[in-house]
């Protein structure tokens, strides 16, 4: 059986129409629901601000069908899961929407940790602020586009 954990992730970007029915087929398939336990509807899908969603008990702490959904469709995202113990520390994972995703140890409370190593192999306070600074990517808000509007935008 696999080691379980909460997770939750928020998504922005540009969603073409041709592919919302994919999107919402992996957000049912992964069982997620909104921060306060509702099941996603379309109603979450505001245009103003990034969707949240949140689970409790994922196997190993992994969203990999809609993180590779995300990605292939360039929807930037923000995942968090909690660690388990004697397994893994807490994580979180950026992507930016072009670069490949980023992984950083943070503690249960979603606060980025910065290692002795890490310090040491950064070497400048700005270096260290920087690689805070990517830890927390400004995530746009999720909008649903038509397809020539992602062609062209």
């Amino acid at each position: 059986m696999a080691d379980r954990v909460s997770v939750t992730i928020r998504i922005g970007g540009s969603l073409p129409r041709a592919q919302l029915a994919a999107f919402i087929a992996v957000i049912e398939e992964e069982a997620l629901t909104d921060p306060l336990g509702e099941y996603f509807s379309m109603d979450q899908i505001t245009g103003f601000s990034p969707l949240e969603l949140a689970a409790d008990e994922v196997s190993w702490g992994r969203l990999e069908s809609l993180e590779t959904f995300c990605v292939d469709n360039r929807l930037p995202f923000q995942r968090w899961c909690g660690s388990y113990p004697g397994s893994w520390e807490a994580e979180r994972i950026v992507f930016d929407g072009a670069t490949d995703p980023r992984s950083y140890t943070v503690t249960d409370n979603d606060i980025v940790v910065v290692t002795e190593p890490e310090v040491r192999s950064l070497g400048t306070f700005e270096a260290i602020g920087a690689y805070l600074q990517s830890a927390n990517v400004a995530l746009p808000p999720l909008t649903i586009v038509d397809d020539e509007e992602q062609d062209h935008g």
